[in-house]
């Protein structure tokens, strides 16, 4: 299912419909491109690292990367981003962005804090006394670092049981939670980490307790209109805007599904839905994960990293996680980010810590350690090789 990060329950409610298989056409490889126009910029040997992901039996149709240094970007693809034209995939097509959302959510509430509407202390009980009273002491700190405890509400069955019966089915977002109400906590809050999606739908929630707004009014508000991201949405229904990267699921001898429009988002929103486009995310991780967007307080906050904490599926290198946000260590130095993955696709945005440069990194199919550990280990190998060429000095 959609908002699941690990695969299976996905796939299982795929499984309910008839989806018709492609016919995988020639693969189209394509050299990296300044995102002007303008001459190639061509790295062979990061090329062939897209170009051996695409080639293997169980990797994507398709790999978009682009590498953003200041006003200069890199597009490097390898494969289609549509398997019935047998286009390339492009930086503007829009795609879903899985759990990377989580880092949008993210940006709403801290600035909020900035903006003093909310506060990291504050509560669960002050700012939703609807929601279980077992559930009262846990703070925004604490659910933006996923160490909440509240129970995921898209592993509860009867979730999954609606899913199942009818992927496109429309949630109302707001009532997400209501699947767990009768469950405790996990764990005392604050006390481990569990990556859970009832984070961030109560992140949402709070914010929108705070202002009296529409989540998806205070995502334009506070997000899309000081960033200037035009192609960026949250849609509760199945359809994508186009032209968008086909997302396909991929499992040997069977030819490519496209599942791109398979599901409805309404059961992801604030911790999975968006749906944006690789430059714009690319736009966004710079301005979150850099100095631009939230105040010096508010964003020593944001980068308190526990360490062997990592996101879903994990970043290149070592992993650590901070609110809403994680700290790539990679052998060639720190990006901070968050990655993502869903039905048809996996995300990875991230940008050195002064927001000069970036990485996004996107494949058109699912992978995670529960589903396709060989094909996760590789990616993220070619993920730390981008990221090196991201930061070495030119």
């Amino acid at each position: 299912m959609p908002i699941r990060t690990r695969g299976h329950r996905l796939r299982t409610a795929l499984s309910a419909i008839a989806l018709t298989s492609a016919v995988l056409g020639s693969t189209l490889l394509q050299p990296a491109q300044a995102a002007d126009g303008g001459p190639p910029r061509h790295d062979q040997r990061l090329q062939r690292q897209l170009d051996g992901l695409v080639a293997q039996d169980d990797g994507p149709p398709g790999v978009i990367a682009l590498l953003t240094r200041g006003d200069r970007t890199q597009v490097y693809t390898a494969g289609v981003g549509d398997i019935a034209t047998g286009r390339p995939p492009r930086p503007d097509d829009h795609m879903r962005i899985a759990s990377v959302a989580k880092a949008f959510s993210g940006a709403v509430a801290l600035r909020l804090v900035d903006q003093g509407r909310l506060s990291l202390d504050d509560t669960i009980a002050d700012r939703l006394p609807g929601q279980p009273a077992a559930w009262g002491a846990v703070t925004l700190r604490q659910l933006l670092a996923h160490t909440s405890g509240l129970p995921d509400y898209s592993a509860d069955p009867e979730f999954v049981a609606v899913l199942t019966a009818d992927p496109r089915h429309v949630f109302d977002p707001r009532r997400l939670l209501d699947f767990v109400a009768d469950e405790p906590l996990r764990f005392r809050p604050g006390s481990l980490y569990e990556y859970s999606n009832s984070d961030n739908i109560a992140i949402a929630l709070m914010a929108e307790a705070a202002t009296g707004r529409p989540y998806e009014d205070l995502l334009r508000e506070l997000v899309y209109r000081p960033l200037g991201l035009h192609r960026t949405s949250l849609p509760l229904g199945y359809r994508l805007p186009r032209p968008f990267l086909h997302g396909y699921a991929v499992a040997p001898p069977a030819a490519p599904e496209d599942v791109s429009e398979a599901f409805g988002a309404s059961g992801a929103w604030a911790s999975g839905g968006i749906v944006s486009t690789p430059r714009e995310l690319g736009t966004f991780i710079r301005a979150y994960g850099g100095p631009a967007l939230l105040s010096d307080r508010t964003r020593e906050a944001q980068l308190e990293f526990r360490p062997g904490d990592s996101s879903e599926p994990p970043g290149p290198g070592t992993n650590a996680a901070g609110l809403a946000i994680f700290r790539y260590t990679t052998r060639c130095g720190v990006l901070y980010g968050h990655t993502g993955n869903t039905a048809g696709y996996t995300q990875l945005a991230a940008t050195t810590p002064d927001g000069a440069r970036s990485l996004t990194f996107s494949i058109n199919t699912q992978t995670s350690a529960g589903n396709k550990p060989a094909l996760l280990a590789r990616l993220r190998t070619v993920q730390e090789e981008f990221a090196c060429a991201l930061l070495k000095d030119e």
